[in-house]
């Protein structure tokens, strides 16, 4: 998979009186004045810092994050009148210790968007400042803070400052109709980010890294409520992915059906085996395809159901892997939750008999059990791909599904 073409030639653009975005200084000083910082090529994050861009505790539908969404626009709006950023160069990896010309225009970059101090210096060294306002940068745009510069950072670095100025005001809209009360206690799935927020109160009780849907199997946007929680669930094909892909993996190997542990069922309920579809044909679409519960099942340990029009919900995974890849869109509409067993509890909070021991005695058991709850909890799939929740720190994603009207914003893939 790769990211959008990007020029890797430097542009050239004067710092001038083009204005920083405000509060980047203050977690990068309070870092580099800690007496046990040790040397400049130690590792800039030699302490936890609690100012970590994204650490906030507002939720993306926080009242407040339309007002910071404005501030950052202000910023931006400066930003771009003065000639924008400089585009840098991304020929080469830049990383703590490198020394190379395109430092000094990274630094430029990053004084403009407020990731790095201006008395930072203009050496070609990347020191331990850049280090850290890298990791600031990536940070605000979904990626691993790691401070190295490859070709993830350098697309998300290189999208012009007026395309962020009008991802802003594009989300302005979005998170405005999303302004009511959306309920005591709700769930977020925020598209773009692959994240989930469960919010209690106003305040974010819970975070979940996702894995949503393909650009080709797109993860809806929906409005509905929690009813019900699924422990050792039964797994039902759609019908989509019977003919997309459970077709073509049984013309290449017949035993893959048996392998796992996934049963057809006529419409009157009869079980037949795979040696009776014609699986040359599109006969098995007509079928019921049906995975037993255990630790191979799509969905692994637990369903969270809500009623919508798209037969989609929440689920656990055996793939635990994929949610450590930065491109976390690999479902086929549904919403895979890492962690989902703290999710569940808080779901389930207030619902007898079903605290956390309860719930983990009986995946174990491996008994297929529905669970209503007894409050429901809203669900909201969203799609926000800029927001702000604390001042001077915005963040960004890219536009995976094409929904913002800018190439740029976009991922280019050679395959889905």
């Amino acid at each position: 998979m790769k990211r959008r073409n990007f020029l890797k030639l430097a542009g050239s653009a004067a710092l001038g009186s083009i204005p920083a975005v405000s509060m980047a200084q203050d977690p990068i000083k309070s870092v580099l004045n800690s007496p046990r910082r040790g040397q400049w090529s130690d590792e800039f994050d030699s302490r936890r810092d609690d100012s970590t861009p994204g650490s906030a505790k507002l939720p993306i539908f926080s009242e407040k994050t339309p007002y910071f969404i404005e501030l950052a626009m202000q910023d931006y709006q400066a930003i771009t009148a003065n000639g924008g950023w400089p585009v840098v160069p991304a020929n080469e990896k830049l990383k703590l210790g490198v020394t190379s010309s395109a430092v000094p225009t990274l630094r430029k970059r990053l004084i403009i968007s407020g990731d790095l101090p201006r008395n930072s210096g203009s050496s070609q060294v990347f020191d331990s400042w850049v280090d850290g306002a890298v990791k600031r940068f990536q940070s605000r745009h979904g990626l691993p803070a790691d401070g190295v510069m490859g070709r993830y950072s350098f697309a998300a670095m290189n999208v012009p400052a007026n395309i962020r100025l009008g991802q802003l005001e594009t989300n302005l809209v979005r998170l405005r109709s999303m302004s009511g009360y959306l309920g005591d206690r709700y769930v977020m799935v925020n598209i773009p980010a692959a994240s989930i927020e469960a919010v209690e109160w106003g305040k974010v009780a819970q975070r979940h890294t996702a894995i949503v849907g393909k650009i080709d199997r797109q993860t809806p946007i929906l409005n509905s409520n929690i009813h019900e929680i699924i422990l050792n669930p039964y797994w039902t094909s759609p019908k989509s992915i019977i003919e997309k892909d459970i077709i073509p993996l049984m013309r290449e190997d017949p035993t893959y059906l048996t392998r796992n542990n996934i049963r057809i069922f006529l419409p009157d309920g009869t079980e037949i085996p795979p040696e009776q579809v014609d699986w040359n044909t599109d006969e098995a679409v007509k079928y019921m395809l049906r995975q037993d519960p255990g630790k191979i099942n799509a969905m692994a340990s637990t369903k969270i159901n809500f009623v919508n029009p798209h037969a989609v919900y929440m689920h656990d995974t055996p793939q635990q892997s994929l949610f450590g890849q930065i491109e976390r869109f690999h479902s086929s509409g549904c919403v895979r939750v890492q962690n989902v067993r703290d999710l569940i509890t808080w779901i389930l909070r207030d619902t007898p008999g079903w605290e956390r021991r309860n719930i983990e005695q009986t995946i174990a058991s491996g008994d297929n059990i529905e669970i209503a709850v007894a409050e429901p909890v809203p669900v909201y799939f969203t799609y926000i791909t800029a927001w702000s929740v604390e001042p001077g720190v915005v963040q960004f994603r890219d536009d995976m599904y094409r929904r913002d009207g800018v190439e740029e914003l976009s991922i280019e893939t050679t395959s889905l």
